[in-house]
This record gives structure tokens, sequence and C-alpha cells, in this order.
């Protein structure tokens, strides 16, 4: 049997309209209902919190993006969508930290919904964007790949021309007082260049271990199967590989693309700020969870 799994609205033919560098280059790419059902929810403001020392929660209410601060400099991972930008950047402001101090952008994996603002953010910024090799081609041309499971479907997004490529287990240091030391982990499987990152953030003399593990769905347009394709045959081995690297990261804080995959939002209302916060188990819990839905979408691959 092949299973018809799809998160998107098939469009076979959806190439990046030409978009000024001008303040509606979101609006161009704010898609409608008929081609993403969930954006408007996805997009629902959030107000931006303190997760924990010097890591703030200044995305959407369905799409993370997550800032780490230093005195001389920031980081932020993911940029939702191309129309949640503006949001991000109220929110990043609404703390009382500055846009421009944003030295660099990084990214789970390539999909609309968590790399479409990245363009609009590092623009507004000024600041580098590092991701993955199997990623950067993506965001530099704002088209979905051969090799994506959902690349039939997949949405266009704005391109962003500052784009360097980083390599696995590589960490990328930014500011002081504290300097942020974020780690990347290829961890491929949803998408070829799915990246999780880890670091470490204080509170006095406490610190917690965070972890922004990618997505690990076995999802795709239709017609795609994990079990057998040509275009991204290792697909499977590459999620055993990711899943084993986030199970067996240091990990007090699980942190996800979407925050509804960690119960970030509950979690954050019951101990938000505080040690509390902490699930030592967080990541393991999340790389077994995986593991049972990919198990069960090569099971209904393989049916008769």
């Amino acid at each position: 049997m092949r299973p018809t799994l799809s998160v998107l609205v098939p469009l076979l033919a959806l190439a990046p309209p030409a978009f000024a560098q001008g303040a509606d280059t979101a609006q161009r790419f704010n898609y409608p209902p008929t081609l993403c059902a969930n954006c408007i929810t996805w997009n629902t403001p959030h107000q931006p919190q303190r997760i924990f020392g010097n890591t703030w929660y200044v995305g959407t209410q369905g799409l993370s993006a997550i800032l780490i601060t230093s005195r001389r400099g920031h980081v932020l991972i993911d940029g939702a969508l191309p129309v949640s930008a503006p949001q991000i950047i109220a929110n990043i402001r609404a703390l009382g930290f500055l846009v421009e101090d944003i030295k660099v952008i990084v990214n789970s994996h390539a999909h609309f919904d968590h790399a479409g603002g990245i363009s609009a953010l590092q623009r507004a910024s000024g600041a580098s964007v590092a991701v993955s090799p199997r990623s950067a081609s993506v965001i530099r041309s704002g088209k979905p790949e051969p090799s994506d499971p959902q690349f039939v479907g997949g949405l266009a997004f704005p391109a962003t021309a500052k784009v360097r490529t980083i390599r696995d287990s590589e960490v990328i240091r930014v500011g002081d007082g504290p300097r942020i030391a974020l780690t990347a982990h290829f961890t491929p499987g949803h998408t070829p260049g799915g990246t999780s990152w880890s670091w470490q953030s204080c509170d006095g003399d406490t610190c917690l271990h965070l972890v922004y593990a990618d997505s690990q769905s076995a999802i795709s347009s239709n017609g795609f199967l994990f079990t057998q394709n040509a275009t991204y045959p290792n697909a499977l081995q590459d999620f055993e590989r990711g899943l084993s690297t986030i199970a067996h990261l240091p990990c007090d804080v699980l942190l996800t693309p979407h925050p509804d995959g960690s119960r970030l939002f509950e979690r954050l209302a019951a101990h938000g700020g505080t040690a509390a916060l902490a699930e030592p188990d967080g990541c393991t819990q999340f790389a077994t969870r995986a593991r049972e839905g990919v198990a069960k979408r090569i099971a209904a691959e393989r049916k008769p």
C-alpha cells in the first residue's frame, strides 16, 4: 500500500516570484489557505518570553524562533513563515534587544514554515546565515529541492543571498558575557539538510543544556516512499543516525521547531525561566516517539 501522507496541498509548480527588498516582501509570500491550511493558526501572535538564562522564545503561536543573547551579539534559530518576520522582530524589540545585534541566523530545516522569514530577518539584522550544505542551496534559492520528501507541493519562500555552510559538530561562537557556543548536529531524515542545535544557558551559577531538536517526522508528499525512492535513498539510515544523535545529547531542556512538539508553552507556564523547566529525559523520549513514527511509516509502506 502506498500511503497518502501529506501536510501540504500539492502544488506541482510554484516558482518564487520576483520580490522587492521592501516592506511588502513578506506579503508576496502570504500563502492562501488553499496552499497552507495551517498558516493562519501557525502565525497567530505569541508573547515573547524567557525560556532560561539568555535563551528566549520570540516565535509565533505555532512556529518557534529562539533568540540566544550575549552582551556583544545574539544568535537566532529559525525564521518561521515569510509573514512571521515582522512579528519576530517586534518580539525581539519587546524584550529590549536590538535586531541589529543578531550576528548569526541558523536553521533547523529548509521548509517554508521554518526558513521562510530568514531572508527578511537577515536583511533587518545584517546577520550571516549559517546552515548545513544540503539546506544552503534551498535557502539561497527559496525553492524546494527534489530530494526533499515533501518536494511535490513544497512552497517557495524568499531567497537569502548571505548564506554560509557549516560542518557537522561545528561550534558557532558569538559575543561575550556569556559567550554563546552553539553546536550544530546534522540530523537529516525529515529533510536531507536537517540540523539540531545544542548550547548551554546559565542563570547565575545554575546552567542547563538546551537542545533544539529538528523535526523527525517521516511525512512526505503523496507517492513518496521512504523505503524505496530514487531522490533520497538514504532517508531511513539518516533518520536512525540523527535520532541516535539526539537521544545521546546532554539535554535538560528540549525545544522543537513547532513548540507543541515539546509541550513548550505548557512547560513555560509552569516553570518558565527557572531550573524547574528541566526534563533530563526530554530528548530520549523525543527520539523514542520519533522512532515509533518512522517504524509505523515503514510498516504502512510495506503493507501489501
